[in-house]
């Protein structure tokens, strides 16, 4: 830990500032990508509520639906 602060001390004006942008966006990205999957998750199951006539509406069947919501929750 020590050491860990000693090299901060050490590094160059606006060094520590680029590290912390990089990880900030690194985090950006990260929930990003978990908020399109649980997305994907809450779309799978109102297509699973969905009755058989609002299916047809939309153009898919039963099997199509329920091969969707089958899926895996992290499965893009």
């Amino acid at each position: 830990m020590i050491g860990e602060f000693g090299e901060i001390l050490e590094t160059r004006p606006g060094t520590l500032w680029l590290k912390f942008r990089a990880t900030a966006r690194r985090g950006r990205r990260l929930l990003a990508a978990i908020e399109r999957r649980l997305e994907k998750r809450r779309s799978r199951r109102r297509l699973s509520e969905l009755t058989d006539d609002e299916l047809r509406d939309i153009g898919l069947t039963s099997a199509q639906a329920k091969a969707e919501t089958s899926k895996s929750w992290f499965w893009v």
